[in-house]
């Protein structure tokens, strides 16, 4: 993910664009006008906006080491499920200091690495109008972006469109899967797959996704029977589940990583 901002970004942001990688295999994958340092100290005190994009497990102990060179500057964070009241704490003395850190909470989607992603974002009450337009900016280098007033709204956006992409590989692999028992190659299954996912996805963003599949479902044709069947397998009800499953984990880690 941190690859997709940092490359997306370099087509239009106007400052510099430094990146702390220890390790040198993954240096390499960036090209200027992206730079790479090591030390992470180092790149947050020339930084004036500090990107968090690391793995929840290494958050904390990358937070509490280039406290000292926060200041005032604006934290943007991708990790997931780490609050804000978390990341506050582990900058300063205690996560009820006033006005305390800049702080934008955000959960990005996959499809940034392609910029199609979609973000949520919220931001604390220290992050000013300039610093959240700042955030913007960044993060739509990599798709849309939805602000949210809530942080407990990035739970459910986690169990949407975070996981989402997962659903949908799910959806496609499966389809794929039927075309070839009725025959199909499976590389001509797939690539039937994908493109009617692409093609259906790009309709939905243009129309309401009930009304579409109402004018695709002919009475006493092949897509009713198919729906009827989908409808019999409580797939409404296991998606619901499924999203719910992940909102539920989605808190569980916010309370895991925040404790």
């Amino acid at each position: 993910m941190a690859h997709a901002l940092a490359t997306g970004l370099a087509a239009s942001w106007d400052g510099t664009i430094t990146v702390a990688e220890p390790v040198a295999a993954q240096r390499t994958r960036f090209a200027a006008p992206v730079s790479t340092v090591i030390d992470n100290v180092l790149a947050a005190e020339a930084a004036d906006v500090i990107v968090l994009a690391v793995k929840p497990q290494l958050l904390e102990t990358v937070v509490r080491e280039i406290a000292p060179a926060v200041g005032a500057r604006l934290i943007v964070s991708i990790a997931a499920g780490v609050p804000v009241r978390a990341i506050a704490g582990w900058l300063t003395k205690s996560a009820d200091d006033l006005p305390g850190p800049a702080i934008v909470r955000c959960m990005p989607n996959t499809p940034a690495l392609i910029g199609l992603g979609i973000t949520g974002a919220f931001a604390n009450e220290a992050v000013t109008p300039s610093q959240r337009e700042t955030a913007s900016k960044l993060m739509q280098a990599a798709g849309e972006l939805i602000w949210f007033d809530s942080e407990s709204a990035l739970d459910a956006v986690t169990a949407v469109s975070g996981s989402g992409p997962a659903y949908f590989f799910y959806v496609i692999e499966a389809l794929a899967d039927a075309g070839a028992r009725l025959g199909l190659s499976r590389e001509d299954a797939l690539r039937l797959a994908v493109a009617t996912a692409r093609g259906a996805a790009a309709m939905a963003a243009e129309d309401d996704p009930v009304v579409l599949r109402q004018r695709v479902t002919s009475p006493g044709g092949t897509t009713e029977r198919a729906l009827a069947i989908l409808a019999q397998e409580s797939l409404p009800e296991t998606l619901d589940d499924a999203v719910r499953g992940a909102f539920e984990r989605s808190q569980e880690l916010a309370k895991e990583f925040g404790s």
